[in-house]
Protein backbone atom coordinates (compact mmCIF):
# COMPACT_ATOMS: atom_id res chain seq x y z
CA UNK A 1 0.00 0.00 0.00
CA UNK A 2 1.33 3.42 -1.23
CA UNK A 3 1.34 6.21 1.58
CA UNK A 4 -0.01 10.27 1.34
CA UNK A 5 3.90 11.44 0.26
CA UNK A 6 3.55 9.19 -2.87
CA UNK A 7 0.69 11.89 -4.39
CA UNK A 8 -1.66 14.33 -3.57
CA UNK A 9 -3.14 14.94 0.51
CA UNK A 10 -6.41 12.74 1.04
CA UNK A 11 -7.83 16.20 1.75
CA UNK A 12 -7.14 17.80 -1.74
CA UNK A 13 -7.90 14.32 -3.36
CA UNK A 14 -11.49 14.76 -1.56
CA UNK A 15 -11.92 18.34 -2.35
CA UNK A 16 -11.21 17.47 -5.85
CA UNK A 17 -13.99 15.00 -6.13
CA UNK A 18 -16.17 16.98 -3.68
CA UNK A 19 -16.03 19.99 -6.58
CA UNK A 20 -15.81 17.91 -9.46
CA UNK A 21 -19.42 19.06 -11.09
CA UNK A 22 -19.60 16.78 -13.64
CA UNK A 23 -21.00 14.22 -11.24
CA UNK A 24 -24.60 14.10 -9.98
CA UNK A 25 -23.93 11.83 -7.55
CA UNK A 26 -20.90 9.87 -5.55
CA UNK A 27 -20.78 6.56 -5.21
CA UNK A 28 -18.32 4.65 -2.63
CA UNK A 29 -16.58 2.86 -6.15
CA UNK A 30 -15.88 6.40 -7.20
CA UNK A 31 -13.73 6.64 -3.65
CA UNK A 32 -12.30 3.47 -4.47
CA UNK A 33 -11.34 4.25 -8.09
CA UNK A 34 -10.03 8.14 -7.07
CA UNK A 35 -7.99 6.88 -3.87
CA UNK A 36 -6.46 3.81 -5.54
CA UNK A 37 -3.33 2.03 -3.68
CA UNK A 38 -4.49 4.21 -0.69
CA UNK A 39 -7.76 3.31 -0.54
CA UNK A 40 -7.69 1.23 1.79
CA UNK A 41 -6.38 3.14 4.81
CA UNK A 42 -7.90 6.37 3.13
CA UNK A 43 -11.76 4.72 3.09
CA UNK A 44 -11.15 3.24 6.35
CA UNK A 45 -10.82 6.85 7.38
CA UNK A 46 -13.79 8.42 5.53
CA UNK A 47 -16.22 6.03 6.95
CA UNK A 48 -14.90 5.96 10.39
CA UNK A 49 -14.88 9.82 10.72
CA UNK A 50 -18.14 10.83 11.15
CA UNK A 51 -19.21 8.26 13.68
CA UNK A 52 -16.90 10.81 15.85
CA UNK A 53 -19.27 14.09 15.21
CA UNK A 54 -22.93 13.88 16.18
CA UNK A 55 -24.63 11.66 13.28
CA UNK A 56 -28.61 10.56 13.18
CA UNK A 57 -29.04 7.37 14.99
CA UNK A 58 -28.48 3.81 13.04
CA UNK A 59 -25.56 5.96 10.31
CA UNK A 60 -22.68 3.74 12.36
CA UNK A 61 -24.15 0.32 11.34
CA UNK A 62 -24.33 1.71 7.79
CA UNK A 63 -20.97 3.24 7.58
CA UNK A 64 -19.56 0.11 9.67
CA UNK A 65 -20.13 -2.60 7.14
CA UNK A 66 -17.45 -1.49 4.51
CA UNK A 67 -15.39 -0.70 7.33
CA UNK A 68 -15.69 -4.77 8.18
CA UNK A 69 -14.63 -5.56 4.62
CA UNK A 70 -11.45 -3.30 4.73
CA UNK A 71 -10.07 -3.70 7.63
CA UNK A 72 -10.30 -7.65 6.91
CA UNK A 73 -8.76 -6.98 3.80
CA UNK A 74 -5.90 -5.23 5.54
CA UNK A 75 -5.66 -8.12 7.60
CA UNK A 76 -4.74 -10.25 4.85
CA UNK A 77 -2.98 -7.99 3.04
CA UNK A 78 -5.43 -7.86 0.07
CA UNK A 79 -5.81 -5.49 -1.88
CA UNK A 80 -9.08 -2.95 -1.22
CA UNK A 81 -12.31 -4.26 -3.01
CA UNK A 82 -16.04 -3.93 -1.85
CA UNK A 83 -19.00 -6.05 -3.04
CA UNK A 84 -21.22 -4.65 -5.49
CA UNK A 85 -24.04 -3.83 -2.79
CA UNK A 86 -21.61 -1.18 -1.43
CA UNK A 87 -19.77 0.31 -4.09
CA UNK A 88 -22.94 0.60 -6.05
CA UNK A 89 -24.00 2.97 -3.01
CA UNK A 90 -23.87 6.70 -3.56
CA UNK A 91 -25.09 10.05 -2.20
CA UNK A 92 -25.65 13.44 -4.10
CA UNK A 93 -22.82 15.14 -4.50
CA UNK A 94 -24.36 18.29 -2.73
CA UNK A 95 -24.75 15.48 0.42
CA UNK A 96 -21.10 14.36 -0.01
CA UNK A 97 -19.93 18.12 -0.26
CA UNK A 98 -21.44 19.31 2.88
CA UNK A 99 -19.96 16.07 4.42
CA UNK A 100 -16.45 16.66 3.05
CA UNK A 101 -16.71 20.30 4.06
CA UNK A 102 -17.19 18.98 7.54
CA UNK A 103 -14.12 16.99 7.87
CA UNK A 104 -11.80 18.55 5.41
CA UNK A 105 -10.49 21.59 8.57
CA UNK A 106 -10.37 18.08 10.52
CA UNK A 107 -8.25 16.34 8.20
CA UNK A 108 -6.30 19.11 6.68
CA UNK A 109 -4.97 19.83 11.15
CA UNK A 110 -3.87 16.30 11.41
CA UNK A 111 -1.96 16.17 7.87
CA UNK A 112 -0.03 18.90 8.86
CA UNK A 113 1.05 17.10 12.50
CA UNK A 114 1.81 13.87 10.54
CA UNK A 115 5.03 12.81 9.44
CA UNK A 116 6.96 9.66 8.91
CA UNK A 117 8.33 8.45 11.79
CA UNK A 118 9.12 5.17 13.73
CA UNK A 119 7.63 4.09 10.16
CA UNK A 120 8.25 0.33 11.28
CA UNK A 121 4.54 0.57 13.16
CA UNK A 122 2.83 1.53 9.87
CA UNK A 123 4.69 -0.95 7.35
CA UNK A 124 3.89 -4.63 7.46
CA UNK A 125 3.90 -7.29 9.29
CA UNK A 126 2.41 -4.11 11.92
CA UNK A 127 -0.01 -3.11 9.22
CA UNK A 128 -1.82 -6.44 9.65
CA UNK A 129 -2.29 -6.27 13.49
CA UNK A 130 -3.50 -2.88 12.80
CA UNK A 131 -5.83 -4.62 10.06
CA UNK A 132 -6.95 -6.76 13.17
CA UNK A 133 -7.49 -4.43 15.92
CA UNK A 134 -9.19 -2.04 13.00
CA UNK A 135 -11.78 -5.04 12.35
CA UNK A 136 -12.55 -5.41 16.03
CA UNK A 137 -13.07 -2.03 15.95
CA UNK A 138 -15.61 -1.85 13.33
CA UNK A 139 -17.45 -5.00 14.62
CA UNK A 140 -17.59 -2.79 17.70
CA UNK A 141 -19.03 0.05 15.54
CA UNK A 142 -21.68 -2.32 13.78
CA UNK A 143 -23.17 -3.36 17.34
CA UNK A 144 -26.08 -1.17 18.60
CA UNK A 145 -23.78 -0.46 22.03
CA UNK A 146 -25.00 2.86 23.79
CA UNK A 147 -21.50 5.36 23.47
CA UNK A 148 -20.16 2.05 21.84
CA UNK A 149 -19.21 4.63 18.32
CA UNK A 150 -17.25 7.21 19.28
CA UNK A 151 -14.07 6.19 20.13
CA UNK A 152 -13.83 3.24 17.78
CA UNK A 153 -14.44 5.59 15.29
CA UNK A 154 -11.98 7.67 16.56
CA UNK A 155 -9.25 4.98 16.99
CA UNK A 156 -9.59 3.85 13.14
CA UNK A 157 -9.12 6.86 12.63
CA UNK A 158 -6.13 7.56 13.93
CA UNK A 159 -4.60 4.38 12.80
CA UNK A 160 -5.97 5.14 9.29
CA UNK A 161 -4.17 8.15 9.53
CA UNK A 162 -0.96 6.65 11.09
CA UNK A 163 -1.19 4.22 8.08
CA UNK A 164 -1.35 6.54 5.31
CA UNK A 165 1.43 9.02 6.65
CA UNK A 166 3.77 6.18 7.67
CA UNK A 167 3.47 7.81 11.23
CA UNK A 168 4.13 5.40 14.05
CA UNK A 169 3.53 7.72 16.48
CA UNK A 170 -0.20 8.02 15.08
CA UNK A 171 -0.74 4.34 15.06
CA UNK A 172 0.50 4.37 18.90
CA UNK A 173 -2.25 7.14 19.50
CA UNK A 174 -4.34 5.14 17.81
CA UNK A 175 -3.06 2.13 19.61
CA UNK A 176 -4.06 3.82 23.03
CA UNK A 177 -7.52 4.87 21.98
CA UNK A 178 -8.80 1.28 20.66
CA UNK A 179 -7.29 -0.09 24.52
CA UNK A 180 -9.41 2.64 25.86
CA UNK A 181 -11.88 1.90 23.86
CA UNK A 182 -12.05 -1.70 24.82
CA UNK A 183 -12.30 -0.63 28.19
CA UNK A 184 -15.54 1.59 27.43
CA UNK A 185 -17.37 -0.97 25.85
CA UNK A 186 -16.47 -3.65 28.11
CA UNK A 187 -18.07 -1.68 31.14
CA UNK A 188 -21.43 -0.44 28.96
CA UNK A 189 -22.02 -4.07 27.87
CA UNK A 190 -21.50 -5.36 31.63
CA UNK A 191 -23.44 -2.63 32.81
CA UNK A 192 -26.16 -3.42 30.43
CA UNK A 193 -25.73 -7.40 31.36
CA UNK A 194 -25.89 -6.07 35.33
CA UNK A 195 -29.06 -4.68 34.34
CA UNK A 196 -30.89 -6.76 32.41
CA UNK A 197 -30.32 -9.81 35.14
CA UNK A 198 -31.26 -7.25 38.21
CA UNK A 199 -34.67 -6.96 35.94
CA UNK A 200 -35.43 -10.43 35.54
CA UNK A 201 -34.53 -10.96 39.26
CA UNK A 202 -37.11 -8.41 40.11
CA UNK A 203 -39.66 -9.78 37.79
CA UNK A 204 -38.92 -13.28 39.08
CA UNK A 205 -39.37 -12.14 42.84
Amino acid sequence: MSYAGDGPALSQLLRELADDTSRDRIAVGDLLLALGDRATAALLFIFAFPNILPVPPGTSAILGAPLVFLAAQLTFGMRPWLPGIISRRSMARADFHGMIRRVIPWLERAEKLLRPRISVLALPPCEYVIGLVCLLLAVVLVLPIPLGNMLPALSISLLALGLLERDGFAVATGVVAASASAVLVSGVIWGIVKACVFMVAQVLV
